[in-house]
């Protein structure tokens, strides 16, 4: 290992094993990601002050969304992965595709997911689907953040090679030290983003006008994730390596741009009390 190296803190997967049955680190990071959110989704909904009047969900409609949401998640970041990442495999090995244990999660799969619950949702309760994304948006950075930990701990998504002094050898990756680009992005998109829509609601009360935070999500998501990117690994194969560009890029261009219209849409509207 080279000297200015820090040593990978090897974690075992597995956080417990009863006799056959093992529950792994990355299940329960992601439940842990759902649960926060789903916490801080009902503190949210039950914050009259933050809506500029009454809010336009109940408590116990969030609550019911928690089921809607979480299979979104795991569905559409599977899938997403599957089809965005690794179609040549899975379709040589299909019945690993349910194996989520092992990894492979996508985020944009997750979020066309979550889009997809949060529309059916919303028509099904009568709710406004642009402040129910605001809601999921804002909660989201949670799940972000335990997810990239999670990465950490399985060794995978590592960084380019590099010589910074906090660089990492990761196991099954060869001798030369890496960017821990996991952390990298479980602080950017786990804890800037939350800093962010958290001002975003409590300060300029951005849930008065619907989408707005769900835009400030895509575009500051879009942002730090085509950041991380240069210091990220590309995918090995995948055709959208193209020069400075790899599919996190390309996949986040779209986010962007439909953040900003959102934001832009959201301003041109008088800011008003939601309705249920």
């Amino acid at each position: 290992m080279p000297l200015l190296a820090i040593p990978y803190p090897v974690i075992d997967p597995v956080a417990i094993a009863i006799g056959p049955v093992s529950v792994r680190w990355y299940g329960l990071a992601y439940m842990a990601g759902i649960l926060l959110g789903w916490l801080y989704g009902r503190y949210l909904v039950s914050r009259p002050e933050l809506w500029g009047g009454k809010s336009p969900m109940t408590v116990s409609q969030a609550d019911d969304f928690l089921l809607w949401i979480t299979f979104g998640i795991v569905v559409g970041g599977r899938l997403g992965f599957v089809l965005f990442y690794e179609p040549s495999y899975f379709w040589q090995h299909p019945a690993e595709i349910p194996a989520v244990w092992n990894g492979g999660m996508s985020f944009h799969g997750g979020l066309l997911g979550v889009v997809l619950a949060v529309y059916f949702f919303s028509r099904v309760k009568g709710i406004n689907p642009l402040s129910l994304g605001d809601v999921a948006s804002a909660a989201t950075p949670f799940g972000l953040f335990f997810g990239r930990i999670a990465n950490f701990i399985n060794g995978e998504l590592v960084g380019r090679e590099s010589d910074v002094p906090w660089a990492m050898v990761f196991p099954g990756e060869g001798d030369a030290p890496r960017h821990p680009s996991q952390l990298y992005e479980a602080f950017l998109e786990g804890i800037v983003l939350f800093i962010i829509l958290c001002i975003a609601t409590h300060r300029y009360h951005a849930l008065t006008r619907p989408g707005t935070v769900f835009g400030l999500f895509l575009v500051f998501y879009g942002i730090f994730r085509s950041v991380v990117e240069f210091a990220r690994e590309p995918h090995p194969g995948h055709p959208m390596d193209i020069g400075l560009f790899t599919p996190g890029v390309i996949y986040s261009v779209p986010m962007i741009l439909i953040g900003v219209w959102l934001i832009w849409r959201a301003r041109r509207e008088p800011a008003v009390a939601a309705s249920s």
